[in-house]
């Protein structure tokens, strides 16, 4: 035998013939190892490492009722059931929880469970390794507040804050179907600044920019109703949808948009109809029915715009009424 297999085999003999070499791997680990008999639901051991992560002396896990009490409230049914069902059919497992530390407060703790059978393959004892897994799930949260945020940001138009052209199509939807189950009449309100394209050949398009601005805040601010949604449809058109909104409650909301924009006395002295900015409006109601869907409705509200443009502008047109 050469002197490297000499050397293997002598190290393999004294590595079976001394379990405290095992013990002193186990402990050597920041994984912390334990066993649980499961005729007795009792610990047989549990690393010394438990005690600088959790502050409880490894004396204090006798029963597994101690890990179960040691864990947080909102994790403790489902975790012991699980854990408890997964055992007894045989199966390994692992769980997720936020462990109870001596001085109150909580670790996340990922517990990795391997099944020990005897002969006869009936469950004879539990062994695994808990570890700390705070910092993983701190990046986690993390990651997941980003995705958030990014999704928020999907939502909202870059430029005027408001909600953008896909936001307003998921809410549309989510109040078209709403009104049809309550019955309730649906409002849309269109909103186009009168000759933009000049405003920006007159002033350029940092103000254009500075102007869209204006009107989102102002639009987003006028109506006081926490359910009413604005978004920006495109270029210069913004929308409102008003959900439980009748068709002269809308028009009298279209008003007030109106007057705020005016109020404001934004300049526009390439506008050949005034001085300041105006605002051209289409207004459609409607209580759904399960023959058309929403687009529809916003076809017949972007008719009614079109009509309050060609009608001479800054006006409101709901239907074949005009304001």
């Amino acid at each position: 035998m050469s002197d490297i297999h000499r050397h293997t085999a002598s190290n393999d003999i004294s590595l079976d013939a001394d379990p405290a070499v095992y013990k002193t791997l186990l402990e050597s680990t920041r994984a912390i190892p334990w066993r649980i008999d499961w005729a007795t639901a009792t610990f047989t051991y549990i690393g010394p490492q438990i005690e600088e992560l959790l502050g409880w002396e490894p004396s204090s896990w006798k029963t597994v009722e101690d890990w179960a009490t040691r864990m947080h409230p909102d994790e403790r049914a489902w975790a012991v059931d699980f854990c408890v069902a997964q055992s007894r059919a045989g199966v390994d497992h692992e769980a997720d929880y936020r462990a109870l530390t001596r001085d109150g407060r909580y670790v996340w703790i990922r517990d990795v469970v391997h099944v020990v059978r005897n002969e006869q393959g009936e469950v004879e004892a539990l062994v695994g390794f808990m570890f700390d897994i705070s910092e993983r799930k701190k990046n986690e949260q993390k990651l997941l507040e980003l995705q958030r945020e990014l999704e928020r940001l999907s939502f909202k138009d870059g430029l005027t804050g408001v909600g953008n052209r896909r936001h307003f199509e998921n809410v549309l939807e989510h109040e078209w179907q709403q009104a049809q189950a309550s019955r309730q009449p649906l409002s849309v309100v269109m909103i186009d600044i009168d000759f933009f394209k000049q405003y920006n050949d007159r002033y350029g398009h940092v103000a254009g920019d500075d102007c869209l601005r204006r009107v989102g805040r102002l639009l987003d601010t006028a109506t006081g109703r926490p359910r009413d949604f604005l978004a920006r449809f495109g270029g210069e058109e913004f929308v409102l949808v008003l959900p439980d909104t009748d068709a002269d409650t809308a028009l009298r909301i279209a008003g007030r948009c109106r007057e705020v924009i005016a109020a404001e006395a934004i300049p526009h002295e390439s506008s050949p109809i005034s001085r300041m900015l105006t605002v051209s409006m289409g207004v459609g109601t409607r209580v759904p029915d399960d023959d058309k869907p929403p687009l529809s409705f916003i076809a017949e509200v972007d008719r009614s715009l079109y009509l309050a443009k060609q009608r001479g502008r800054d006006r409101i047109v709901a239907g074949s009424r005009v304001d």
